[in-house]
């Protein structure tokens, strides 16, 4: 907080301030045909935000996420600034996901954030993605921000020297980013002191095709910020960047009687594409904008764009004046620029588009809406008697996604797990090694998984036994449990066949095999007879049985 200066009077001297002198700019580079980046810097607010998605949403993402947090920019809190910022950016994570919510076509946008906030004498740091945040102080400058890269992990864990991040074919993975991912993200979050003279560069990625000693020279050396970023900026299109760049510029300075007075005129909202206007350019007032009417997207791109329809169309965004009864009322462009014209900013890329074309990206509804006004008027009041009203977030639909997935899986599991169990309580008769052998389990595979294992190997060798009992053990022989399994062997053993009901009945201890009556050599001579036989009967004839008794 700063240093007071001293009274004649003999007063208590009240209270200097710290607050930001900034200046930034954005474009869209020597290949792509917009802009997806966008960046805010005030008095107490700087953030520079990179969307993706390509055609589909990248510059809605980025937009959506620095249009729902330039309230910030005011120096009063009532509570911690820090977990006032998290919470905004998580605010404006849950509107991405609803704005694909609404639009499917926007699945997979996203956007990196990198946040500073000036309040009661800190300075609250706030990152996700690949985005950077460079301070410059007392001469040393240092990268704060840690991307949150495939690469950068890969680095971290000491599998890639840094000097080879640059080449790697995975450098533009993100592994951490705001969109329709993750309901909660993760944020990187610090509250830093803060002393005048401090600099800060926010700047997208595309300022990486400068080299590392290139951005730190023209940070020292280049003492005005407007210059410092026209340079920046310049230098990464003269590397010929395929990407967005977009530069955003801070030092801390003491408030100045002359800074409270002007808080009202140092506004500039570049177009997108075009160089920044002049600090001392009037803002547009809401009596201005009542006599010139918005035109909408592509009009306000042929005003400011030279005539190129801006890349919106199609975009899930809500355009000033509609009039859709199921959406309700809409934030308007007005009260937009309203809220921006009320203090020193810069306003540059995608979010600069928007708000002079009047696409802001907003959820319709009624309470939406209104939540979305106050928010962008830092009127914000408590909602009370709307809980009917209030738009349901995502995270608890996820949940329940996951639970039902979860419980899904748990009960894959255990049926696995039972039947699994179930066939170990099986045997059959198999051959191994060229011999009879009894396994426990059933014959198949479940992918790579083998249902059986081996529980004994007989004495018993294949080549023994007949020719149809050779096939049957190769074809498995199932039995009810180990006991049948080894009646089952011993039937081999002795007879060759695998059941009893294979087996010939073996001639009684000391009985004699009988022999064929023998035919009657007279014709004429009767028949013998057996008193104890009963009467005769026409013979019918039994089958023959032909068993195969192993050697």
């Amino acid at each position: 907080m700063a240093v007071p200066e001293n009274t004649a009077d003999g007063q208590k001297p009240a209270e200097r301030h710290l607050i930001m002198r900034f200046a930034a700019r954005s474009d869209v580079g020597r290949i792509r045909s917009k802009n997806d980046d966008s960046a805010y810097a005030g008095r107490h607010l700087a953030v520079v935000a990179d969307g993706m998605g390509g055609h589909a949403g990248g510059d809605v993402a980025s937009a959506a996420t620095v249009l729902d947090m330039i309230h910030l920019d005011r120096p009063d809190y009532d509570g911690d600034a820090g977990t006032i910022l998290a919470d905004e950016i998580q605010t404006a994570n849950s509107l991405l996901s609803e704005l694909v919510h609404i639009n499917p076509k926007l699945a997979g946008m996203g956007t990196t954030v990198t946040a500073l906030l000036l309040a009661e004498g800190k300075l609250h740091f706030a990152h996700i993605g690949d985005s950077r945040a460079y301070r410059l102080r007392d001469g040393e400058f240092k990268q704060v921000s840690v991307d949150h890269t495939f690469v950068q992990r890969l680095i971290d864990e000491g599998r890639l020297r840094p000097e080879e991040a640059e080449s790697h074919p995975h450098k533009n993975v993100l592994m951490r980013v705001l969109g329709d991912v993750d309901a909660s993200p993760e944020l990187d979050l610090d509250t830093l002191d803060v002393k005048p003279g401090d600099r800060w560069l926010l700047c997208s990625d595309g300022l990486n095709y400068v080299a590392g000693h290139a951005v730190e020279r023209t940070v020292k050396e280049t003492k005005d910020l407007r210059e410092c970023v026209e340079t920046l900026v310049e230098l990464t299109l003269e590397a010929g960047s395929p990407d967005n760049v977009t530069v955003v510029m801070v030092e801390i300075v003491e408030e100045t009687p002359d800074d409270v007075s002007t808080a009202a005129v140092d506004v500039i909202t570049p177009v997108v594409g075009t160089k920044p206007a002049p600090a001392a350019e009037a803002p547009r007032t809401p009596e201005a904008e009542a006599k010139a009417p918005d035109t909408g997207t592509d009009d306000a791109a042929e005003a400011g764009g030279g005539g190129k329809p801006t890349e919106r169309a199609g975009s899930s965004v809500v355009e000033p004046g509609s009039t859709d009864p199921h959406l309700g009322e809409h934030l308007t462009a007005e009260v937009l620029r309203e809220e921006l014209s009320s203090r020193p900013h810069e306003l540059v890329g995608a979010a600069a588009a928007a708000a002079e074309s009047g696409s802001i990206p907003t959820i319709g509804g009624r309470t939406v809406a209104r939540r979305a006004a106050t928010v962008l008027t830092h009127k914000a009041e408590p909602l009370t008697g709307d809980d009917d009203e209030t738009l349901v977030p995502l995270k608890p639909r996820r949940w329940v996604t996951w639970s039902i997935a979860a419980a899904l899986l748990v009960v894959l599991t255990v049926g696995l797990w039972l039947g699994y169990a179930w066939t170990q309580t099986r045997y059959y008769i198999g051959e191994y090694d060229s011999r009879v052998a009894i396994f426990n389990g059933v014959s198949q595979r479940l992918g790579p998984i083998q249902l059986s294992s081996l529980e004994a190997v007989t004495e018993i060798r294949m080549d023994s036994l007949p020719p149809f009992s050779q096939q049957r053990v190769r074809q498995t022989v199932p039995a009810n449990d180990l006991y049948d399994a080894q009646r089952i062997v011993k039937n081999l053993e002795l007879t060759g066949t695998t059941s009893p009901e294979d087996e010939c009945p073996s001639p009684s201890a000391g009985a004699a095999p009988s022999a064929p009556a023998p035919a009657p050599t007279d014709p004429a001579a009767p028949a013998p007879t057996d008193p104890a036989a009963p009467a005769a009967a026409s013979p019918s004839p039994s089958p023959t049985v032909t068993c195969e008794v192993g050697q």
